[in-house]
């Protein structure tokens, strides 16, 4: 006869017993998962894979396997920078648990890190597939505004401007009071702005900022609104210019570009010092590699300054990259692909360099000068034809503007060109009988303002200029080692 202890079991084991098996697993998984979410809140990151590592196998039929192969898979994508691996973990979640409530937030997730993936608009389908299928299997989930928004950022990526609005507004629509309802607001806003809508464009602005006064987009909007209003509206006569910044006139060695970064900041190559330098907060800094004879300024990500020289292009210390056999090299801008679009005066075409892959050319007259566009594409100046070319996202001509269109007399050259986030592209010109001079142009190619450099009261060597986030225009005189700003 056996004890009578081992005849007695605890309540509680008498009671895990009871329970059905799937009762058992979901205990397990939630326990598991609950300790994963502690180690990861405390990036103990690796504690944390391990443990819903052991519920996916231990548990796989809890409900919090699902979840913890998301947060598996936004370990993968956001911290380890590893977005193969993301997706593959996502690819099992959604083969596994398309039932799963956390299924929605994985097909958007899957398709925002095909989004990033794409080389170019062309290259969006897979991703709006994935935010279509979000969209249908799951219209009530709060992961279909964010799938909106991304078929809204795909199509207006493509210049399907209509189509792009659409979807904006739905985002807004499902979750009006939604931490991603800001930004389907300010999207909608700047895509009424490309569809030709000002009006449209600022109610938004405005409401964006009455409805979320403390969102950080309504900062955002409210920026964006006043320098639409200034250089659309109320436009301006530029007033005479004084050296800039103020007090800082003998800080410079023969600038000769400029460049603005993702916050503002002003990027100066000093052709004396071989090198550029940002200027922030009053303070002028050592930016990127010592080049010599630079002939164009690109701000890369993180803000660091990319040289390019009269045939190759130099991102950091190190030896130049070779661009196709170009040899007169006079602009070039980064788009939102990563693809470096760059032009040469020589050449009836544009280069694009990629981050992967061969180099490839677009069609285009011969460029003096290239700026970005908020539609993705370039504004280019040939001196050849005298026009200004503005290009859409894939490189087709959308809009020519003649030198001379809206000015008291034509100009024949482009010295420089820049533009600003909203669209608006200055031009720094010279010679025909308007001689020396600024215009600045809407997206419409619309002149907003313009004046000649001698009714300002300025003489000297200008090379290059920027738009700043208040309208204004910054120039660089080479020969006097001083920047103007234009009001």
């Amino acid at each position: 006869m056996r004890p009578a202890s081992s005849r007695l079991r605890p309540a509680a084991v008498l009671l895990l017993c009871a329970l059905p098996a799937a009762a058992q697993e979901a205990g397990l998984g939630e326990r598991l998962y609950y300790s994963g979410e502690r180690a990861y809140a405390s990036k103990a990151y690796p504690e944390a894979l391990a443990t819903w590592q052991q519920l996916l196998q231990a548990a796989p039929a809890s409900p919090y396997a699902p979840k913890a192969l998301l947060e598996m898979a936004r370990y993968q994508a956001e911290v380890a920078h590893q977005p193969a691996a993301a997706l593959a973990l996502l690819d099992r979640l959604e083969h596994d648990y398309l039932k799963s409530p956390v299924a929605a937030r994985a097909l958007v997730m899957r398709g925002e890190l095909l989004a990033a993936q794409a080389g170019g608009p062309a290259d969006l389908q897979a991703a709006m597939a994935e935010f279509h299928r979000a969209v249908d299997l799951f219209p009530d989930a709060p992961a279909a505004a964010r799938a909106q928004e991304g078929l809204g950022r795909a199509w207006r990526a493509q210049g399907r401007w209509r189509a792009a609005l659409q979807h904006f507004v739905e985002a807004y629509r499902l979750r009006p009071e939604g931490p991603g309802a800001p930004r389907a607001l300010l999207d909608a806003a700047e895509t009424l702005d490309l569809m030709g809508d000002l009006d449209g464009c600022l109610r938004l602005l405005e409401h964006l900022q009455s409805a979320f006064p403390g969102s950080p987009l309504a900062k955002e909007a409210r920026w964006q609104m006043a320098l639409r209003v200034r250089l659309r509206i109320l436009r301006p006569p530029f007033q005479r210019a004084v050296p800039w910044p103020d007090g800082r006139q003998d800080w410079l060695r023969t600038p000769t570009l400029l460049a603005t970064g993702s916050a503002g900041d002003l990027f100066v190559y000093q052709n004396g010092l071989d090198q550029a330098f940002r200027l922030a907060k009053g303070a002028l800094t050592p930016a990127g590699p010592s080049v010599s004879g630079a002939r164009a300024l690109v701000v890369g990500p993180g803000d660091a300054p990319w040289i390019l020289t009269r045939n190759s292009l130099v991102k950091a210390a190190g030896a130049p990259m070779p661009l196709g056999g170009l040899d007169a090299i006079t602009g070039a801008r980064l788009d939102a692909w990563g693809t470096l679009w760059v032009a040469d005066r020589k050449t009836p075409a544009l280069t694009l360099v990629p981050l992967q892959g061969a180099l490839r050319t677009l069609p285009a007259p011969p460029a003096v000068a290239l700026a970005p566009l908020p539609t993705g594409g370039v504004v280019l100046a040939s001196d050849a034809d005298g026009n200004l070319h503005f290009l859409d996202a894939a490189g087709r001509p959308s809009l020519a503007v003649p030198y001379g269109q809206g000015l008291p007399a034509p100009f024949k050259r482009v010295a420089a060109l820049a533009s600003d986030p909203v669209g608006d592209v200055a031009a720094l010109v010279e010679g025909g009988a308007y001689g020396e001079g600024v215009v600045v142009y809407g997206p419409d190619g619309t002149v907003l303002r313009q004046t000649s450099l001698k009714a300002l009261g300025l003489s000297g060597h200008f090379t290059s200029l920027a738009l700043d986030r208040e309208g204004g225009v910054i120039l660089c005189d080479r020969w006097h080692d001083t920047l103007y700003r234009l009001d």
